[in-house]
């Protein structure tokens, strides 16, 4: 590994600091290096705050030391607009920095090049594609929308020892995944802009969709998006009534919503099956990059079907579960898709595939 690798890597591990804080921004790391030593650090830590650049420079300020004639490594090519915070390049050219070394350039319209070429326009030095595909990988979800305009997709399912996903349906649905995997699956949530679900998990489990034990910041909360052609979601349903985060209702025909709360936004998209690139292209339009699908089965197949998965986390619990009739078929994972890891979580194994398309 080279010097600059070294130090890109330690901005790599910075930007982690950030991570389920920043939406929709990308996380971002940066080191301020002179003669091969790390003078300063800074991050992105959540969304309003300081980006990374500022960051390194208010450290190296705040230890006393001088920032004329650095090189800042970054893991995103600097910022070259006005947002919640002044441009970055502007920072870093107030700062002195000698050179910049820059991970990945960025694909959003608003930058796509004009930061590393306003930096070399002023007389610096820029370097980039150091540890290029380390850095998109970390800010995968963000690169996926600035390029396709909708959202990274992720599938979550969990299942039994044999495929249910549910027990005995006149039954009250019962968890049946480790605790571990449940806080897992937390941390999954909060990765993610929205979470899908059909109408059928809302009837069956009255699910609430929320991120609980992982602290976002003040990030806004995911948006919670349910399937529902033909209006049958339930009005005391908590996704309807708790106001805990944004409802979003996709629909095939307008349905009386005079006494919908404040929180819940019903969207027709007039196809009767409601074509799965639709809804995405109807979320990525909105800004949303992450998108979490957690089911039901039927749910499930449709993505995967179209071939819409990025990626996918199966828990597979050592339980059996009596009386249980619905399965997800897993043999779908395999036509476009690789398992890349498998890991387990408390007796639960947790499986992770990826597109391979």
């Amino acid at each position: 590994m080279t010097e600059g690798e070294s130090h890109m890597r330690r901005a790599i591990e910075l930007a982690e600091r950030g991570r389920h804080r920043v939406m929709p921004n990308p996380l971002v790391g940066c080191v301020l290096v002179r003669d091969g030593e790390v003078l300063a650090e800074g991050w992105h830590d959540h969304i309003g705050g300081l980006h990374a650049e500022q960051m390194a420079i208010a450290d190296a300020e705040s230890k006393g030391v001088p920032t004329q004639g650095t090189t800042a490594y970054v893991t995103l090519e600097p910022c070259n607009h006005f947002g919640r915070t002044p441009p970055c390049t502007e920072s870093l050219l107030w700062a002195g920095v000698e050179r910049v070394v820059i991970g990945a350039l960025d694909p959003n319209p608003t930058v796509r090049g004009d930061g590393a070429d306003t930096l070399r326009g002023s007389g610096m030095e820029v370097t980039t594609g150091v540890l290029e595909e380390e850095c998109e990988r970390q800010m995968e979800e963000f690169m996926h929308w600035c390029r396709e305009r909708r959202p990274l997709v992720t599938l979550k399912a969990s299942t039994d020892s044999i495929g249910r996903i549910d027990g005995d349906p006149s039954e009250p649905a019962a968890r049946f995944s480790s605790e571990l995997s449940l806080e897992l699956a937390q941390k999954i949530r909060a990765d993610s802009m929205a979470i899908l679900v059909g109408v059928e998990t809302v009837i069956r489990d009255d699910p609430s969709l929320t991120v609980r034990g992982v602290d976002i910041g003040p990030r806004d909360k995911p948006t919670r998006v349910v399937i529902d052609p033909n209006g049958r979601i339930p009005d005391d349903c908590a996704l309807m009534t708790d106001g805990e985060a944004p409802t979003l209702v996709i629909q095939s025909s307008e349905h009386d919503s005079s006494e919908d709360h404040p929180h819940v936004e019903r969207v027709v998209i007039p196809e009767r099956d409601i074509p799965v690139p639709r809804i995405l292209d109807m979320l990525g339009d909105r800004g949303i990059q992450s998108l979490l699908v957690e089911g039901g089965a039927d749910t499930w197949g449709r993505f995967l079907s179209a071939g819409m998965v990025n990626r996918a986390r199966i828990c597979v619990s050592p339980t059996v579960l009596e009386g249980g009739v619905v399965t997800f078929d897993g043999s779908m994972l395999e036509n476009g898709m690789t398992l890349t890891s498998v890991s387990e979580a408390s007796g639960d194994s947790i499986e992770w595939w990826e597109s391979s398309r």
